[in-house]
């Protein structure tokens, strides 16, 4: 897990280098090309096809579009505002996820989890600071896309069983072709780019087919419930990086606003194994 969370940060680093020289909508097309041609071809390494009829159900269909507004949405956020701004907005797409279980498939959620998305909720507002001096706009862009990933991942809870990882991962990414060639649009032409821009695309590819590799290798094998707090050590590194990649220096909101997002989430994930465990059982009478 934490193998995955370096892979993601580092990923978004290189979208944001990037960034500085090609718009950012050939960069997602060029992107999504590239996970795509690795995640079909590992499957037809594999044998078995990769589109079925279970491809077009509509949780799938629910799946690619909130992965296009998820990756849109958090792709414009890092290379608008700061990478560290970002990433401690992103963290609250547990507790987002959290809210939907219990939106849309019902799920019970006690009061004190209520209280920990409260917090979290709190802990991006400080982030944001909306009204306030340091309000960056372009900072809701981050809050789309983390409302389009907990989306996504609840898609994919009700996604067909008989869709494996490959194949959910080939979707995920071939839906950003167009994707990039929409934004196009709106963040201007594509340019001849130089090598360097070339070798910063294939270095976000190559660390987030790493990092969705790490992911699904810790929830498969681990337990979810002890793996998955490490997914915020992808704040970490993404703290590590602005400052060591783009000179950043968080804020004391910012760090202090992650905090709470990072401890809001923690506590949730602790809470539902606590829920979670079964009851100790009793010794039948004699």
């Amino acid at each position: 897990m934490i193998l995955a969370m370096a892979g993601f940060a580092l990923e978004d680093a290189f979208i944001k280098l990037a960034a500085g020289g090609l718009p950012l909508g050939p960069i997602v097309a060029l992107f999504g090309l590239g996970g795509f041609l690795f995640f079909a071809g590992l499957k037809a390494a594999r044998g078995g096809a990769l589109i079925t009829a279970d491809s077009f159900a509509p949780a799938i269909l629910w799946r690619a579009l909130t992965e296009v507004i998820g990756r849109a949405g958090y792709f414009l956020g890092i290379t608008l505002t700061p990478l560290s701004n970002a990433s401690s907005i992103l963290q609250a797409s547990p507790l987002f996820v959290t809210l939907g279980a219990a939106l849309v498939f019902g799920e019970r959620v006690g009061w004190r989890r209520w209280l920990a998305i409260g917090m979290g909720f709190l802990g991006v507002l400080i982030v944001l600071r909306p009204g306030l001096e340091g309000f960056t706009a372009a900072s809701l862009f981050t809050v789309v896309g983390t409302l389009g990933f907990a989306a996504r991942d609840l898609g994919t809870r009700a996604a067909p069983k008989s869709l494996n990882n490959l194949q959910l991962a080939a979707y995920g990414f071939v839906v950003l072709i167009p994707t990039g060639l929409v934004l196009s649009l709106f963040t201007g032409p594509a340019a001849l780019p130089d090598a360097a821009t070339y070798a910063f695309i294939a270095a976000a590819i190559v660390f987030g087919i790493t990092g969705y590799y790490g992911i699904t290798v810790a929830m498969r094998r681990g337990e979810i419930a002890v793996v998955t707090p490490f997914r915020y050590t992808r704040l970490i590194f993404a703290l590590i990086l602005g400052f060591a990649m783009f000179g950043e220096r968080p804020d004391a909101a910012t760090l202090v606003g992650g905090a709470i997002i990072v401890a809001s989430g923690i506590y949730t994930i602790l809470r539902e194994r606590k829920l979670a465990a079964p009851l100790p059982s009793r010794p039948t009478p004699r």
